[in-house]
């Protein structure tokens, strides 16, 4: 009221006071019109979904209020989408980072009832339905936790510190960079011992990330490596795919498993099952029974944990740092905050560990929370939610891949074909589109693709100080 009465004010001076005067009053009233407005548009008298994350599920979530009697705020600490399943082509050069990003705010640019804003999450405070962030204290009507996952290092620090994780765009870049510069430098040494550290990567964890990516630095090896370093040799190149389960993809079914492992190793990928790492140290990886590998590429793609503010009660974090939800996908102990995808954990008699963490989980969740919350805010019954598992695919190379699609199970060129389009209309964006299946094509035609460009240096040693001017994450 007080702010009104100083704009009134200020519309009697404009009329009576001589202009020359006018300028200080002017900047003065300036600000409390924007303070008025903020205020307006802050207090809506629709409930406030909040949604942190903007990944998967959190766009399922955003998507599915459209139009719906309620205010949404989108936050997260970039201002795009990640399409990361394509990750591992930023990585090794095959795709430039703007081709699998999409900007938030662009595409929710026609909903009326959605807003973002880039922000850090510290702390949850479900007493008082606020939020602690970066840009200040938000309150909710509901909340939804859609913040995904990071890598699990298992608690070695050795690891943690030299080897290099890649779930997010900053991080494969950081990988793309360390491979590049290796390579260059490997082309200036005079002996093949000093050159055998910056031409041996080590996959761990033969999960969809380590096999896509060890079939693409074996591509690379095939067909690149001699093409744009002629001073080096095909021979001298040597990826390793590591894991201590006895076969390549986990979750796929065997006949793809066999299959996988066969793909890699007819394109010279040495395969080490059964196998656990103890520790490395940035020169040399050394396994449980003495085995070591000296490389200076080691790709950490072993496991991945929730990522999640605080605030929350200990007792509802599960295994893999993720939160217990019930079938509603609501956090134990609440009755407005939701969390779905890779941070959430519904367990069930059917989902004793929880749900896989891939994508179709976050996208199925992300609808039901949807409706599950505007059923609550209608006073309707709600559903449990089901999971419909619509299949796996995973692609090694050229040509190869495998698809378990329910019964349905294949190998070889149509799965890399199903592969392809399944990605491809997944990308956000039609220019995002275009530009991957023209990169494809060209790929495939000249067995060349990709820039494969050193943007910026890549430096190991101020990553392992912690160098506040480097991170793998930043």
């Amino acid at each position: 009221m007080s702010d009104l009465l100083l704009l009134c004010s200020c519309k009697r001076i404009f009329k009576t006071a001589p202009k020359q005067h006018l300028e200080p009053f002017l900047f003065e009233c300036i600000g409390f019109t924007i303070k008025c407005i903020m205020s307006t548009t802050d207090k809506t008298k629709f409930p406030r979904v909040v949604i942190v994350g903007g990944g998967f599920g959190g766009l399922q979530v955003a998507g599915k209020l459209d139009g719906k009697p309620v205010d949404v705020l989108m936050l997260d600490k970039h201002n795009y989408h990640t399409f990361q399943p394509l990750l591992y082509q930023v990585a090794t050069g095959s795709l430039e980072a703007e081709s699998i990003a999409f900007s938030l705010r662009k595409n929710f640019s026609g909903q009326k009832n959605f807003r973002f804003n880039i922000a850090e999450v510290s702390k949850i405070n479900p007493e008082k339905n606020t939020i602690e962030t970066s840009i200040g204290e938000i309150d909710y009507d509901y909340l939804v936790i859609a913040t995904g996952s990071t890598t699990n290092f298992f608690g070695n620090k050795d690891i943690e510190e030299f080897a290099m994780p890649m779930k997010s765009i900053p991080e494969a870049l950081n990988l793309r960079y360390s491979i590049l510069q290796n390579l260059e430098e490997a082309t200036l040494k005079a002996t093949k011992a000093e050159k055998e550290p910056l031409l041996t990567f080590v996959l761990v964890g033969a999960g969809p990330t380590g096999v896509e990516l060890a079939g693409a630095l074996a591509e690379i090896r095939n067909h690149i490596l001699c093409k744009d370093y002629p001073e080096l040799k095909k021979e001298d190149m040597k990826v390793y795919l590591v894991d201590f389960l006895p076969k390549v993809l986990g979750p796929f079914s065997d006949e793809a498993s066999r299959k996988a492992y066969d793909f890699l190793t007819d394109m010279g990928v040495d395969v080490l099952l059964n196998v656990k790492v103890e520790s490395y140290d940035g020169k040399v990886i050394k396994f449980e029974g003495g085995k070591t590998i000296k490389s200076k590429n080691v790709i950490w793609s072993a496991g991945v944990m929730g990522e999640m503010p605080g605030g929350l009660s200990k007792d509802i974090i599960v295994r893999g740092n993720r939160i217990k939800v019930d079938d509603n996908c609501r956090v134990e102990g609440t009755g407005n905050i939701y969390a779905i995808g890779d941070v959430a954990a519904m367990i069930t008699n059917d989902t004793p560990k929880g749900h896989p963490g891939v994508a179709q989980v976050a996208i199925q969740m992300g609808k039901y929370v949807a409706e599950n919350i505007m059923q609550t805010i209608n006073g309707e019954p709600t559903k449990p939610f089901k999971y419909f598992d619509k299949g796996s695919l995973a692609t090694i190379g050229r040509n190869k891949a495998v698809a378990d699609l329910g019964k349905v199970k294949f190998q070889g060129f149509f799965a890399w074909l199903v592969w392809m389009f399944v990605h491809l209309i997944s990308l956000l964006g039609f220019r995002n589109k275009v530009i991957v299946f023209i990169n494809w094509i060209g790929s495939y035609i000249s067995f060349n693709g990709g820039s494969r460009l050193i943007i910026r240096k890549f430096n190991r040693e101020a990553l392992a100080s912690k160098d506040p001017q480097v991170s793998k994450t930043a």
